[in-house]
């Protein structure tokens, strides 16, 4: 049986192992939520890739395959105002590559985009009461993190910087996952957009640590048992891992996207906020390289990944990844190639391993 020095999320969400599975949305499946809960760990499913009624017939689909502790996840964001002008000035700058793949830059776009927490999110949540409820860009307006609590749910959060650690702390969260600027997919940043000043795993886990009371989880650029220890020796009582999962057969990526991990290298990915508007962390591809990483035309989360989705939809069936977010953090060549459940014993394991060296 494995032991660890700080127990505290582990009695927090009646867990064994101190792994948490990252909600990717788009990515992580119900599959492996489940796999991962079962081997002890924490298993994840992200709310944004689904609607109210899909996350209901999801939970209870889980529910059927495991008691073991479930979190679901939510963006907390603000929904932009219009901004045609905007939108307008997107459309011209991508317009040459919809020529260049042969479509009508004034086509139709698809409605895309993530929906915040809001009423209905609240709702499923009473409906379902999972164990564990995780946003991401902050937390809900009070009224409804209220009710969520009233559920018996422990409330986590992102943070990237010590500041939104305390200001998560004083509104009330159970845990605090600190997010170093290693992590792949988006940044959970929502005091400051400033990625200038965005701080490494390996430095904000201690700094956290120190300025909270509640249990701190690590996340970002830990895909092995190595990376599991050094956060907790660091004072982290648990990690959160994301791009390791991805190479599970659970996960749901494209081939393009799954090519692109299996190439990825410590130098390879930047934070970028051309395919949704807010930053990430991607492998970088042509557009990226081209458009970004980081550009002022983007119009505000969640919007901006309408004008993207004809041509990633027109250039990925032909295994062709210009124009496709490939998410990832900065250590995906030290994740192991294995089913979630396995994963996430295997990344225990060989954390206890590295402890028991030092």
């Amino acid at each position: 049986m494995m032991r660890w020095n700080d127990n505290r999320v582990l009695e927090l969400f009646n867990i064994e192992l101190p792994i948490l599975q990252a909600p990717m949305a788009g990515a992580s499946t119900p599959e492996m939520a489940v796999a991962v809960s079962e081997a002890g760990g924490l298993g994840s499913i992200p709310s944004a890739q689904y609607s109210a009624e899909q996350l209901l017939e999801i939970m209870a689909s889980v529910r059927d395959r495991t008691r073991r502790p479930i979190n679901i996840n939510f963006f907390a964001h603000a929904m932009p105002d219009p901004d045609p002008a905007g939108d307008m000035r997107w459309r011209a700058k991508l317009a040459p590559y919809y020529v260049e793949v042969g479509l009508d830059p004034a086509c139709p776009l698809p409605v895309t985009g993530r929906k915040p927490f809001d009423e209905t999110s609240c709702e499923v949540v009473e409906a379902y009461r999972p164990e564990v409820v995780s946003f991401h860009f902050g937390l809900p307006p009070a009224d409804l993190l209220d009710r969520v609590k009233a559920t018996g749910a422990k409330i986590v959060s992102s943070a990237t910087t010590v500041a939104e650690a305390v200001w998560l702390e004083e509104h009330g969260v159970d845990a605090v996952i600190a997010m170093g600027f290693e992590a792949g997919g988006h940044r959970g940043n929502f005091l400051d957009m400033d990625m200038a000043t965005q701080v490494g795993t390996m430095a904000l886990v201690p700094q956290v640590v120190d300025a909270v009371r509640v249990p701190v989880i690590a996340a970002g650029g830990i895909s092995d048992g190595r990376g599991v220890a050094a956060a907790l020796v660091l004072g982290a009582a648990a990690v959160q891992c994301g791009t390791a999962y991805l190479f599970s057969p659970e996960a749901k990526i494209p081939a393009v996207h799954r090519a692109a991990l299996m190439n990825a290298r410590d130098d390879n990915t930047a934070i970028t906020n051309v395919f949704t508007g807010r930053p990430a962390r991607g492998v970088m591809n042509r557009v990226m390289r081209e458009v970004g990483p980081l550009s002022d035309l983007a119009p505000a989360f969640p919007t901006a990944g309408s004008a993207l989705a004809p041509l990633r939809s027109n250039r990925e069936p032909a295994g062709v990844d210009d124009f496709t977010n490939l998410w990832s953090g900065q250590a995906a060549k030290l994740a192991e190639r294995l089913p979630a459940g396995e994963l996430t014993v295997s990344l225990a394991r060989g954390a206890q391993q590295a402890l028991e060296r030092i």
